[in-house]
């Protein structure tokens, strides 16, 4: 009883602003809600449409194209987004749902729980994330809460509990309370590896996560043994997902070859410049990696370490030359920020770093169709067109102009109901 008011609320706000669209030539079908756009984007290797519309019927969509060509007559329009650049839905790979807001999850009131969403990702138009690491049976909560309609939020896929180095927690993790760092996993041999692994995907776990080396202070680091890794990867292409791997630096791209890794889940950084040479980039393409850049995390890092500024730069350049050179190779590029690990939400910094290395249609691309085809749901999400989940987002300006548009997001639309409506000017 106690979430009733918020799925009212929910309802309320899908519908806030809807009119009844009438003389728009052919009438939709009952029930349908029509969003227009002043330029649509349905897909990155797609020339855009002005003057579109998009028809939004049972959370998907119905018809996209032309406004005139739309059936829209009679149907609801979404008055708060009409008229910007509309995208599919956007999806942030590297996501972490560790902060206190999201703690408690079973008993935590939806209310509280919907405003951390909308404040970390519902606002900036994220409709699917990837959880790279947390605890997995609060996300697993967080994610049926939100599939309930009780907490307003994007879809979450889970990585849930990573494995790590034996005695190998990194150092910026040990300020994590004792309870906590006694949950992450650390194992001595195969055998531990696979049991914690089993545990995780059984707790309906989406991915594997493996902490391949980790700095551990003072120049040391501490590396997963190669057999583990192997097995855990193993283990979870068995059940047909992917493994996700924290690198570190070069030497922790190498155990990511060796171990069969599907998803590198930052670029790297090391003592001098990092460079992925050649023969590197063409390991990683014939293992047909994905790289997600998270390049706003180094000068996060690095400014809150007081490095001086020269090396800031020049790490974020040596990260952002990584993707630069990975991309021309063909390597395929998931966004993502690494949000809940950095309490700075806001991506524009990450949109205008990867404008140094990519084009806004390949930033899209890693925002949209790149995942979609990551995890195998192009057929699914991905693009603007019939059939599809009507995952929309809604921008104030035209990201080819400039990509940090990218970051001003108007509405966010998961399953053709507003997650996200900005405040009116």
């Amino acid at each position: 009883m106690k979430n009733r008011p918020l799925a009212a609320t929910w309802t309320l706000s899908a519908m806030a602003g809807a009119v009844a669209l009438m003389g728009c030539g052919e009438r939709a079908p009952e029930g349908a809600t029509v969003l227009t756009a002043t330029r649509l984007y349905v897909s990155p290797d797609a020339p855009p449409i002005d003057d579109a519309a998009i028809l939004i019927v049972d959370g998907k969509i119905a018809a996209a194209g032309r406004a005139k060509d739309v059936p829209a007559g009679g149907a609801l329009r979404l008055a708060a987004c009409d008229g910007g650049t509309v995208t599919a839905g956007f999806q942030n790979s590297h996501v972490h749902f560790t902060e206190a807001k999201f703690a408690d999850a079973p008993a935590r009131p939806a209310v509280e729980l919907s405003a951390a969403m909308t404040e970390m990702l519902n606002r900036h138009g994220f409709t699917t994330v990837l959880d790279t690491a947390s605890n997995l049976a609060n996300t697993v909560v967080l994610r049926e809460r939100i599939g309930r309609g009780e907490v307003v939020g994007p879809r979450i896929l889970t990585a849930g509990f990573a494995l790590y180095p034996k005695n190998g927690i990194p150092i910026y993790l040990r300020d994590m309370a004792p309870e906590v760092l006694a949950m992450l996993s650390q194992p001595s041999n195969v055998e531990e590896a696979l049991a914690d692994l089993h545990a995780n995907l059984d707790g309906d776990a989406d991915a594997t996560k493996l902490f391949l080396m980790t700095p551990q202070g003072g120049g040391r680091y501490a590396f997963m043994q190669p057999d583990i890794a192997l097995a855990a990867a193993d283990e979870t292409h068995r059940r047909g997902l992917p493994v996700l791997a924290h690198p570190t630096d070069i030497e922790g791209i190498n155990l990511a070859i060796e171990a069969n890794v599907d998803i590198l889940v930052h670029t790297t950084i090391g003592e001098g410049r990092t460079v992925w040479d050649a023969p590197l980039i063409q390991q990683l393409r014939a293992k047909e990696m994905a790289l997600v850049p998270t390049l706003m995390l180094f000068p996060y890092e690095l400014e809150r370490a007081g490095l001086p500024q020269r090396i800031v730069e020049a790490a974020t350049g040596d990260a952002v030359e990584q993707v630069r050179a990975y991309a021309k190779a063909g390597g395929q590029i998931l966004f993502g920020t690494d949000v809940g690990y950095m309490a700075d939400y806001d991506p524009t910094l990450e949109y205008r770093l990867m404008a140094r290395a990519l084009t806004p249609m390949q930033i899209l691309a890693s925002l949209t169709t790149a995942p979609a085809a990551r995890w195998k749901e192009s057929s699914r999400r991905g693009r603007v067109a019939e059939g599809l989940d009507a995952d929309l987002v809604v921008l104030e300006a035209d990201p080819a102009a400039d990509a940090a548009n990218f970051a001003k997001v108007r509405c966010t639309i998961r399953h053709g109901r507003p997650t996200y409506t900005a405040p009116a000017n």
